[in-house]
Parts: C-alpha cells; structure tokens; sequence
C-alpha cells in the first residue's frame, strides 16, 4: 500500500467535495452544515494552507495507492495541536496506519508535547482512542455544538 501526504492544493477539488458530503463523514461532523459546495471547497483548502502559512504545519490530503482518501494530520487550533482524521468510509480500514503515521510526525518530527482530539458527545465508539492513551480532559463548545477534548501527551516528554 502506498500512502502519500500530500497538500490539499494537490488533490482533486471534487474528491474533496464528494467526501465532505458524504452522509457517513457528515455524521461525525457536525460542525459540517448544509450543502459542501465548490466555493465551500474553496474556502476550506484556503484556510488549511493559511495554517500552513501562518504556523508551518497544517493537515494533509491523504493519497492511497494514487486515490485521494480523505485529510487529517496535525493542525494548529487556538494553542493547541489537533488531530484530525476524515477518511473517505472506503478507507476507514486504514486509519490505524494513517493515525501512526501521523502520531509519528506529531512526537517525533515536529516534538510537540500532546496532541488533542475534538468528539462530539454523540460519538461514543472511542474505546480505540483511549486504549491509544487519550485521556478526556475538557468539555467545550466549538461553534454552539459541545464537543469533549482529550489529549495525548508525547510520551518522550512525560516525566
């Protein structure tokens, strides 16, 4: 299996569109609202790369075997470092590798001190995140939707 990382200027608009509406991603979104237009598509790839601009680090568009697979990484979030992970549902079996992948350059590469998730209160299959060694650590709401933040910390830097 070949996983590419690649900027989200790098991939087909459409693809990022179609994902972005898919009904089973929107589930987990609910920050996502009414139609995922072009010019919707626009502004989001827009404000990714200001991220990359402004802090020299952003998520990434995932390519598997050459198809665009959905977007994730590290992304800066008002101090914090967020994890993010949308994956087209014909890739959910490849989050694992994708997550390590990620965690890899979040500890490693880029030494941060933890990384955060983002979980609607809805969503509560999320054994897998704390087995991980996710441990919930704020209630918060983004937007008018409650969401529960937990963290990661970078084992290297535990003491």
């Amino acid at each position: 299996m070949d996983i590419q990382f690649k900027r989200l200027t790098e991939v087909s608009k459409s693809a990022i569109v179609e994902l972005m509406s898919s009904p089973l991603v929107r589930r987990q979104m609910p920050l996502l609202t009414g139609n995922f237009t072009d010019e919707d598509c626009d502004k989001f790839i827009a404000s990714k790369e200001q991220m990359w601009e402004q802090h020299g680090y952003g998520p990434y568009a995932f390519e598997i075997d050459g198809e665009f697979a959905g977007w994730g990484g590290v992304q800066p979030d008002d101090g914090e470092a967020d994890l993010a992970l949308v994956l087209h549902p014909d890739f959910w079996g490849v989050g694992k590798v994708l997550y390590k992948k990620i965690i890899d350059k979040a500890f490693g590469e880029m030494n941060l001190d933890s990384v955060v998730v983002f979980f609607p209160p809805s969503r509560t299959r999320i054994q897998g995140f704390l087995r991980l060694g996710f441990v919930k650590d704020a209630e918060m709401e983004v937007g008018d939707e409650k969401f529960i933040r937990h963290r990661l910390m970078n084992p290297s830097k535990e003491s």
